[in-house]
């Protein structure tokens, strides 16, 4: 099978001297292990980078999914109890089985006590629907999303698409994470908090009175660095037919965010499905809820979240490229700001089995503390 290796590396602000160590231990722990530098850096990060710990769980029997027929799930419709039994809820995904994931490096800093300064002014998140419903090569771009996370290791995590295995697999192996979900069966919504960084102080499921798609909003409140934040995701209505029932959800999400007390910062990101003239139908966003690409300057390496152009996963018979994937943004009126300084796709590389870990990119954003 043709290898495919990841670009060149755009790797965020980080301690030069942690990423060295962790680079020998990496070296050190595919030595032992005769084992790819990827694999590595999955146990690696899965368990704190102890390397005698992760070599143990490296040698430690394997658990893999029953072998089933493949079968792909149409995204408009809801999961069916055939589709979702291609991988029960007690199985464990096996992100290690196969042959390695190619990713863009990216440090990995768990100890908040080896954070520099300059890591303590910034806040990260990262938006994707990681396509849960597709059942083809589940296996390999399960492990792929879980390898994003692992590396990147972003301090708040919003996820679409979740199924049950999904959010099993990370109960089970993302323990430096926090995790409260939109519902616990069918496909749903997920947002991630690391304990060493951010405090869960609240939580809230608003319903979508009038959806057929199992939709609704996932409400945090957080206290990061010192800051309160309102942390929101959703997975809006699907396809162009259901436009209108997509235009009272993001009316929903937008109240919310206007709910929220302004001395609170508020940040939504999600699969939202939105078409541009959708919201200029709306007239617009509130004048004080931004969207970040638009804040940062629609920059047109990050414009299309949704482009079957690039991603193959559909085998889709037409070019498609849309911005689904937003982050919207509401700044506190008084004190410090949290503010947007960068967004960048990730999950753009193809994985061994020669699709993309899902037919979304994630969007990784990095936002700056301004005391």
């Amino acid at each position: 099978m043709e290898q495919c290796v990841a670009g060149p590396a755009e790797t965020p602000p980080g301690d030069a001297a942690l990423i060295a160590d962790r680079e020998r231990t990496c070296a050190e722990f595919s030595s032992i292990a005769g084992c790819d530098r990827a694999v590595a850096q999955c146990y690696l990060a899965e368990n704190d980078w102890e390397l005698e710990r992760a070599i143990n769980s490296f040698f430690e029997p394997e658990v893999e999914i029953l072998p089933r027929e493949e079968t792909s799930t149409n995204l408009t419709n809801s999961p069916t109890s055939e589709t979702m039994s291609v991988i029960s809820s007690d199985t464990c995904i096996d992100l290690t089985e196969d042959t390695p994931v190619f990713i863009k490096q990216a440090p990995v800093v768990d100890d908040p006590t080896k954070l520099s300064q300059e890591d303590e002014s910034h806040i990260t998140l990262l938006t994707w629907n990681i396509d849960g419903l597709d059942q083809a090569n589940l296996q390999e771009r399960a492990r792929g999303v879980c390898s994003y996370l692992a590396l990147y290791s972003p301090d708040i995590v919003f996820l679409q698409e979740v199924i049950p295995p999904y959010y099993d697999y990370l109960k089970k192996r993302a323990v430096s994470y926090t995790i409260i979900t939109g519902n616990e069966d069918g496909y749903f919504t997920a947002i991630m908090l690391k304990k060493s960084r951010v405090k869960l102080l609240s939580q809230e499921i608003v319903p979508f009175p009038s959806t057929v798609m199992m939709r609704n909003l996932l409400m945090a409140n957080v206290n990061i660095c010192g800051q309160n934040i309102w942390l929101m995701t959703s997975h809006l209505e699907s396809t162009k037919e259901h436009a209108n029932e997509r235009r009272k959800q993001l009316q929903i999400v937008l109240k919310k965010i206007q709910e929220i007390p302004a001395s609170s910062t508020v940040i939504f990101g999600g699969d939202t499905n939105l078409r541009d003239q959708e919201v200029a139908k709306l007239g617009g966003l509130p004048s004080k809820v931004l969207d970040i690409w638009e804040y940062l300057g629609k920059p047109e390496h990050c414009r299309y979240t949704w482009d079957t152009k690039i991603n193959s996963n559909l085998k889709a018979p037409y070019t498609c490229r849309l911005r689904f994937d937003r982050i919207f943004y509401r700044a506190a009126e008084d004190g410090s700001q949290v503010v947007p300084q960068s967004l960048d796709l990730i999950g753009t590389e193809k994985l061994d089995c020669g699709r993309f870990p899902s037919d979304h990119w994630g969007l990784f954003c990095d936002f700056e503390l301004v005391l």
